[in-house]
C-alpha cells in the first residue's frame, strides 16, 4: 500500500516538473510559406540553442498557437490565405496571445507597410534576404525584453498584493505607510541595480564589437526599445486620467448612496478604500518618473551607438561653441537666488576644421553642462555655509572660461574650465567610463563624457583629457586635427 502511494506521488511530481519545464522553455514559432526560408531560420535558431516550431500559413499557425503558445513569433507578411497582417491582428485581439512578441519578416521596404505592422502590435521587422547575425541579435533582444517585462509585472503584482494586505487601523496607518515606503525604496534600488548591470553589458558589447554592421544593429535595437516604452509612457497618462475619473465617479456614488448594501461596505473595508484613493495617484506618479528615466537612458544609448548620418565638412568651431551657449542660456543667466554664471570667451584665431559638426556640438554640450552642474552645486553649498556662519562676504561669481588656440598648422585646442569645487584624482580616472556618474540617481546617466571621448578620439582622431585639483576647478582640453 505504501509503495503504491509513493509511486503515485512520484508520477505527480514528474508531471508537475514536465509542466514547469514546458512553461520555462523558449519556443520560437516560424510562420512562412517558403520551405527555403523555414530551413534557413530553423537551422540558424536551432544552432543558437532555441527550440523551433513551424507553420506554413496563418490559419495553421493560429490553431497551433491556441494549444501550444510560443515565446516569440517570426511572421511572414505575404502568405496564402490570411496574410501576416491579419494573423498579427487576430493574435493581438486574443487576450491569451496578445502579449507574445511578433517580428515581421518581409522583403517590403515601404515605410507604410512597416508602420502598419507596428501599429498592429508587432515589435520589430526583419528584412529579406536574412542576415543570420541580425536575426539572432533581434530575437535575443526581444526575448530579453520579454523576460524583463514579465519580471517587472511579477514584481509590480507582488507590490500591489503587499499594499492590499496592509492593516486597517487608522492609529497604525502612519507606521504602515513608512514601512511601505521603505520597502518600495529597497525594491527600486534592486531594479536600478539590475538595470545598471544590463547597461554595463550593453556598453561592453559596444566596446568589443566595432564592425559597422553591429553598430547599425545596436542603433536599431535602441530604436525598437523606444517604441514600446513610448507606448507605455503615452498609455500611462491615459490610465492616470481614467483612474481619476473612476475615483470621481466613486465619490459621486458615495454622495448619492451614503448607505450601500452590506456586501459593498464589507469589500470597501477589506481593500481599505480611503488609503487606495490617496495612494493611487502617487503610484501613477512614481511609474511616470520611472518611465521617463528609462527614456533618458534609451536616448543616451542611441547616441553612443549610432553612426553619424552626415558627412564631414569644414566649419568654424567658434560658431559651434556660440550655438551651444545659446542653448544653455536658461541655465547660465541669473534667476531667483541663482547668481548666474559668467562666461568668458578668449577665442584665438582658428582656421575652419574638417569635422562632424553635430557630434562636436554634442561634446561641447556635455562638457559645458557638467561645468554648470558643478558650479550650481558649489553655489548651493556656499549659500548654506553663509547662512550657518552669518557671513557677509560676497561669494566669487561662478565663471566658465572658453579658450581656443592653434597648436600648430595641423591641430587646434579648445579649453573649457570653471572655478567650481574641482574633481578628486580617484574620480578623474573613471570620468570617461560608460555609466560612471557621481550625480544622484535619476539626474545623470553616466554616458555624456563617455560619448564625448568616443566622438573626439575615435571619430576625429583627437584627444580629450581633464586637468583638475580639488578646490581649484576643472579644465577639459580638446585637441582636434584641422583636416
Amino acid at each position: 500500500m505504501l509503495k503504491s502511494k509513493s509511486t503515485t506521488l512520484n508520477r505527480i511530481e514528474q508531471r508537475n516538473k514536465a509542466m514547469i519545464d514546458k512553461l520555462n522553455k523558449t519556443i520560437i514559432l516560424i510562420i512562412d510559406d517558403s520551405p527555403n526560408n523555414l530551413e534557413i531560420l530553423s537551422e540558424t535558431l536551432t544552432s543558437a540553442g532555441f527550440e523551433i516550431a513551424v507553420a506554413l500559413d496563418g490559419e495553421t499557425a493560429l490553431e497551433q498557437i491556441a494549444y501550444d503558445p510560443p515565446t516569440l513569433v517570426l511572421l511572414d507578411v505575404m502568405m496564402p490565405g490570411i496574410d501576416g497582417f491579419e494573423t498579427c491582428r487576430r493574435l493581438k485581439a486574443n487576450p491569451d496571445t496578445h502579449e507574445i512578441p511578433i517580428i515581421f519578416m518581409t522583403a517590403l521596404t515601404d515605410t507604410i507597410d512597416k508602420v502598419k505592422g507596428l501599429n498592429l502590435g508587432a515589435v520589430d521587422y526583419i528584412t529579406k534576404p536574412f542576415q543570420q547575425e541580425e536575426v539572432l541579435a533581434r530575437v535575443k533582444v526581444h526575448l530579453k525584453l520579454r523576460t524583463l517585462t514579465k519580471t517587472l509585472e511579477e514584481q509590480n503584482t507582488r507590490l500591489v498584493e503587499e499594499v492590499e494586505q496592509r492593516g486597517k487601523a487608522e492609529a497604525a496607518l502612519q507606521t504602515l505607510t513608512q514601512e511601505l515606503e521603505q520597502r518600495v525604496e529597497e525594491r527600486t534600488n534592486q531594479l536600478a541595480q539590475a538595470l545598471n548591470n544590463w547597461q554595463q553589458a550593453q556598453a561592453m558589447l559596444v566596446q568589443s564589437e566595432k564592425m559597422s554592421s553591429l553598430g547599425q544593429m545596436l542603433a536599431g535595437v535602441a530604436h525598437e526599445i523606444n517604441n514600446p516604452i513610448t507606448s507605455i509612457h503615452g498609455n500611462l497618462s491615459c490610465a492616470s486620467e481614467y483612474s481619476r475619473d473612476l475615483l470621481k465617479l466613486l465619490q459621486i456614488y458615495a454622495q448619492h448612496y451614503p448607505n450601500p448594501v452590506p456586501e459593498i461596505q464589507d469589500k470597501s473595508q477589506k481593500i481599505d478604500k480611503d488609503f487606495l484613493v490617496k495612494d493611487l495617484p502617487k503610484t501613477f506618479k512614481s511609474m511616470e518618473l520611472g518611465i521617463e528615466r528609462i527614456c533618458q537612458i534609451i536616448k543616451s544609448l542611441r547616441n553612443i551607438s549610432r553612426l553619424d548620418a552626415g558627412e564631414m565638412m569644414m566649419v568654424d568651431l567658434h560658431e559651434g561653441l556660440d550655438s551651444t551657449l545659446v542653448l544653455l542660456q536658461h541655465r547660465i543667466k541669473p534667476s531667483g537666488k541663482h547668481l548666474g554664471i559668467q562666461v568668458i570667451k578668449e577665442y584665438g584665431k582658428l582656421p575652419p576644421i574638417e569635422c562632424y559638426p553635430g557630434r562636436l556640438s554634442q561634446v561641447f554640450m556635455n562638457i559645458l553642462a557638467n561645468a554648470i552642474d558643478a558650479l550650481e552645486e558649489a553655489e548651493f553649498r556656499k549659500q548654506n555655509s553663509e547662512k550657518m556662519s552669518e557671513s557677509n562676504t560676497t561669494p566669487a561669481l561662478p565663471t566658465i572660461w572658453i579658450r581656443t588656440r592653434g597648436i600648430d598648422k595641423q591641430r587646434v585646442e579648445i579649453r573649457i574650465s570653471d572655478n567650481g569645487p574641482g574633481i578628486p584624482e580617484e574620480i578623474q580616472e573613471k570620468l570617461f567610463q560608460a555609466f560612471f556618474t557621481t550625480k544622484p540617481f535619476g539626474k545623470g546617466t553616466g554616458l555624456g563624457l563617455s560619448i564625448s571621448h568616443e566622438i573626439v578620439v575615435d571619430k576625429h582622431g583627437g584627444q580629450l583629457c581633464c586637468v583638475s585639483h580639488p578646490g581649484e576647478g576643472a579644465e577639459f582640453i580638446v585637441e582636434l586635427p584641422i583636416g
